[in-house]
């Protein structure tokens, strides 16, 4: 259920409010499988459905239930409307008080690029994890592994927030692994340090758009209307996007190394670039003499700046399921909002961190509506919570490249997707 516009959100995450939780450092214990009908069943369909639950100790703090709701396959005319299910629900639960580890966001080989839930948790010697952020996808095939929406990667913002209010974010602090979901807004913008002039960015990491009546032509200094100004990081690709306009590349310190008339290059590890199309690239080469400075700023929903400190983890999601403890999804209507296969992130009351898939669009496991998401969650004791990227993208996978759930995709072949949310045990 990836999307294909760059248009989904500015979440938030009230995350100057991420406080310090430690992490104990107890050693992990053994495998261990149990099974039991649960007294608390989901509120999934009709109430005489049978339940069961199998959890399992992946490490000390670390659990895995897997809740099968129904016993009956659904017939394939009926997954969208059954009351008897089936509904699979996979369940990592994460008790930062005596998991040893950290809660982390990852990408593949470049932001680009996508990779497979199963190989970004192995790779990154993570013990689980699941599918995060919506991407950019099928829209634009030479990239499609860029996040639509908020990306933050210890630390470094590589993505921005959206203005579309139906983006949800999860800001993580590694340190403590402790979770706030919300809406996050930017603000972005480049100063030349000698003259003060400055100019906004529209985005990080994310190739700029040529103005549709300046389309053709090769020169983009001839345009007079409104065009992009991105700032690109060495982490987007093995070069920046080509085409029509100027880029200006900049050193560690942000000065001046190399100006071009059309936009493509290679960055080296201490350099980033800016690039511009439209009017907007006559007012980059203007400014761009001698030593620039970017200023890139994240706040929360009360204005609040969030400290982009090492550490710090943010994904993006589409619509929050959970906050304060209240169900808060909005009514809709459309495929989006019908029964899909989701992957959702929250945290307890209590501080614990829980992700959790639903299978969906098959007769083993209808997926779940919007409303119902949101009632599992409740259900699962989360106090804020939201819907991460879903649908053929939804996946949890164990550190070996088991994959815990079965994607939607035909003879459950698993999607590549942008990023992840992974458990990365201490060594």
């Amino acid at each position: 259920m990836t999307t294909s516009a760059r248009v989904i959100t500015a979440l938030a995450a009230a995350a100057t409010a991420i406080g310090s939780l430690t992490a104990a450092t107890a050693p992990a214990t053994a495998m261990s499988t149990t099974t039991a009908i649960t007294p608390q069943t989901l509120p999934l369909g009709d109430a005489d459905l049978a339940e069961t639950r199998s959890s399992r100790t992946l490490a000390r703090g670390v659990t895995l239930t897997s809740i099968v709701r129904g016993t009956e396959p659904a017939p394939p005319d009926q997954i969208n409307t059954t009351t008897r299910g089936p509904w699979v629900v996979n369940v990592l639960t994460i008790d930062p008080r005596t998991a040893k580890g950290q809660l982390k966001a990852t990408y593949g080989p470049d932001l680009a690029r996508v990779e497979k839930t199963s190989a970004l948790v192995t790779g990154a010697g993570a013990l689980a994890g699941v599918n995060a952020s919506f991407f950019t996808f099928t829209a634009n095939p030479q990239y499609p592994g860029d996040p639509v929406g908020l990306g933050v990667f210890d630390g470094k913002l590589l993505s921005e927030p959206l203005q579309d209010p139906t983006e949800a974010n999860l800001v993580i602090d590694a340190k403590s692994n402790k979770m706030v979901t919300g809406h996050l807004q930017w603000i972005g913008s480049v100063r030349n340090r000698a003259t003060n002039a400055e100019l906004p960015l529209e985005f990080v990491n994310h190739p700029p758009v040529i103005p549709a009546e300046c389309a053709t032509l090769p020169d983009q200094t001839a345009c007079t209307a409104p065009g992009d100004v991105v700032r690109f990081t060495p982490e987007f690709a093995a070069s920046t996007p080509a085409g029509a306009g100027v880029e200006v590349v900049l050193d560690r310190r942000g000065c001046v190394v190399r100006t071009a008339t059309t936009r493509g290059t290679t960055l080296n590890p201490s350099q980033t670039s800016l690039q511009a199309t439209g009017q907007d690239t006559v007012t980059l080469l203007q400014l761009a003499n001698g030593c620039l400075k970017t200023d890139l700023a994240l706040k929360d929903e009360s204005g609040r700046k969030v400290d982009l400190r090492a550490g710090l983890y943010g994904v993006t999601g589409r619509y929050q399921l959970m906050k304060n403890g209240e169900i808060v999804v909005p009514d809709g209507t459309g495929s989006f909002f019908a029964r899909n296969p989701r992957t959702i992130a929250g945290s307890t009351r209590d501080g614990k961190i829980v992700l959790a898939t639903i299978d969906g669009r098959q007769t083993t496991s209808v997926g779940t509506t919007m409303d119902e998401t949101a009632a599992v969650a409740d259900a699962l004791g989360l106090r804020d919570a939201i819907n991460l990227d879903g649908g053929g993208s939804t996946a949890m996978a164990l550190g070996d490249g088991t994959l815990v759930n079965h994607p939607s995709s035909a003879g459950g072949a698993e999607r590549a997707v942008g990023d992840a949310l992974v458990f990365v045990p201490h060594r």
